[in-house]
């Protein structure tokens, strides 16, 4: 995740604006679109502003991408726009509120570990369901298993 390192070097406070990467390139690294990465900006989920040229043209730095792929884990384990947003309105605010996000996230991880207990449960059920199958095939005697039977009228006009 992105964690404050107190060894690296940090960033100006203000990058040249030409520095950086443009957005078709901030998109391919990522793995998100354009569209995605001008959304995310719109909806508040980014925790700097991102930089611009003079000619208005967005330029992403390394911060950046990195909160862009926090963002994408989050949104692909079913956060919510708005819990994500709120999030990143508490990371930059800064210090201060770390219990808060702590438990926006255990929040969120708690409901990622039920659906991922549910998705087991239910691969349980289709390996076993595979199981009866290919025993059956292999003893020879899959016919036998269950179909539901077709009124009369049904198989007539199949």
């Amino acid at each position: 995740m992105l964690e404050v390192d107190s060894q690296a070097v940090s960033e100006p406070a203000h990058p040249d604006p030409q520095e950086g990467l443009s957005i078709a390139e901030a998109a391919r690294r990522t793995g998100v679109s354009a569209h995605t990465l001008r959304y995310y900006e719109r909806a508040g989920l980014v925790v700097t502003p991102v930089g611009r040229t003079a000619g208005g043209r967005r330029r992403y730095r390394q911060l950046d991408l990195k909160w862009i792929v926090i963002c994408t884990k989050l949104r692909a384990t079913g956060m919510p726009i708005k819990a994500i947003r709120r999030y990143a309105q508490l990371v930059s605010a800064g210090a201060g509120n770390e219990q808060e996000r702590l438990a926006l996230l255990e929040a969120h991880r708690a409901e990622v570990a039920a659906r991922l207990a549910e998705v087991q449960e239910n691969l349980r059920l289709i390996d076993h369901k595979i199981d009866v199958y290919r025993g059956r095939l292999a003893a020879g005697d899959a016919d036998r298993l269950w179909a539901p039977s077709r009124p009369a009228t049904a198989r007539a006009s199949t």
